[in-house]
């Protein structure tokens, strides 16, 4: 959008004697809805930072849509049907139902969908089919569009380059659908599912082969974005500008994230089931949220919000400061009684979703306490990036490609209690351990 343009949008939006729709069309010229696909195993929430970017560009929040696909993690071979695992025909049954119900709840005549990884493949195979007509922009970030993998093993998986899911997607001369304008977002040489050796999948010393450029795609805008990591490339500031941009056609007036004075939070409860992640609602979990000192990670006062989920697993809305570190227990049938510790949220959001932490192991419950510091919009890479939990490096993460987004720090009885602070180059979160005896576990997750 040219500065004139814009000036004319907001000189338009002022007037109060301009009709309702006259308004609304001002407000909505120039950004179309938005539609947020997230990746294999994954939730709308690791969307969140990008949603706020884009609203403090001035995009309108109802005309940006992050959503869960049900079962969010994929089948071994995606033919065969597999407990609370999806194929592709499944994503694509409930992206072509979000995009419908967005057209019709907007009044927009397309849509632009971005992609994380597995995301894309949705996308892709949505366009393709018969949705080129209602999409204007398809941005796909880390999708593996060559596949994690080209070789004999594994012949039905949707990342298998020879499968038949990725081999109908490539078949043709070119990767784009006619009128949809294409932009991929790729690691150059740091993603752990674009590498040549086989050891980031299981299998050590086989060829892959793919290449670093296998989330390209011929035809397309394809963006090299250095080091950024797997999932970085979708919800890195250095990714922000480049979707906002390949949408918007103009350069984002600001990478940061603009706080409002109050913040209204609310979001999902989800399980693991059997170890798996779902984004299935979870009924009759106890949620309590409550702010924290942030150098001590110390209750301030009575819970904030105390609620029992019903058969929509919606655990809020609670209103707080943009300046309030937090505290979410989560006591949910069948996990660990789970203390997520939150730095401040600056903005509101409804997709700030709480999954329960996995079923506690036989080295978990030997500890007295146990502390995980997670990263879920991006990898932890050493010698990259500073990595402390505890005031220790973490010992449990890869060295070189960046592979992990999780940390696990265990601690004796005799320190249950203590400040456990996690360190993240310049971020930062504060935890508190809680007993392992009482099945409850902390995690310290970071935003950034």
């Amino acid at each position: 959008m040219t500065v004139s343009r814009r000036r004319l949008l907001q000189y338009a939006a002022a007037l109060p004697a301009l009709p309702l729709f006259g308004r609304a069309a001002a407000q909505t010229a120039g950004h179309p809805p938005v539609i947020f696909v997230h990746g294999n195993g994954d939730h709308a929430a690791l969307w969140m930072t990008t949603l706020w970017r884009f609203e403090a560009n001035g995009w309108p929040r109802d005309r940006l849509v992050a959503f869960n696909f049900t079962d969010p993690l994929s089948r071994n071979d995606d033919a065969v049907p597999m407990a609370g695992r999806s194929g592709t025909e499944d994503q694509l049954r409930e992206l072509t139902a979000v995009v419908r119900s967005t057209l019709v709840r907007t009044g927009a005549e397309r849509v632009a969908l971005v992609g994380s990884s597995r995301g894309g493949y949705a996308i892709r195979n949505f366009v393709t089919g018969d949705g080129a007509g209602q999409v204007s922009h398809a941005v796909l970030c880390g999708t593996p569009n060559r596949g994690v993998f080209d070789w004999e093993f594994n012949p039905g998986s949707e990342f298998n380059g020879r499968g038949p899911f990725l081999r109908r997607l490539n078949g043709s001369d070119t990767d784009i659908v006619p009128g949809t304008a294409f932009l991929t977002l790729y690691s150059e040489g740091n993603d752990k599912f674009a590498q040549a050796d086989g050891r980031y999948v299981g299998r050590p010393g086989t060829p892959t082969g793919i290449t670093t450029e296998g989330p390209t795609l011929r035809g397309a805008t394809n963006i090299g974005l250095g080091p950024l990591d797997h999932r970085e490339v979708a919800f890195h500031p250095r990714a922000f500008r480049e979707i906002y941009r390949f949408i918007a056609g103009t350069e984002p007036a600001t990478l940061a994230v603009a706080p409002e004075s109050i913040v209204a939070l609310d979001g999902l409860v989800t399980g693991n089931a059997g170890g798996i992640p779902s984004n299935r609602p979870l009924g009759d979990a106890v949620i309590e949220v409550f702010r924290v000192h942030p150098d001590t990670a110390g209750r301030q006062g009575e819970a904030l919000l105390r609620r029992t989920t019903g058969p929509d697993g919606r655990w809020g809305p609670v209103s707080v400061s943009a300046t309030d570190w937090l505290e979410f227990v989560v006591e949910a049938p069948g996990h660990p009684r789970t203390h997520i510790f939150r730095s401040p949220f600056p903005r509101s959001s409804e997709v700030v979703h709480l999954r329960p932490a996995r079923p506690l192991s036989d080295a978990d419950r030997a500890a007295g306490a146990v502390v995980l510091m997670t990263r879920p919009r991006g990898y932890f890479g050493i010698p990259r990036d500073v990595v402390l939990l505890g005031g220790k490096e973490a010992a449990d993460v890869t060295r070189g490609v960046a592979t992990d987004a999780a940390t696990t720090l265990r601690l004796p009885a005799a320190e249950i209690g203590r400040t456990v602070v996690g360190l993240f180059n310049e971020e930062r979160v504060v935890a508190r351990a809680v007993p392992v005896a009482e099945n409850r576990i902390a995690v310290a997750e970071l935003t950034w």
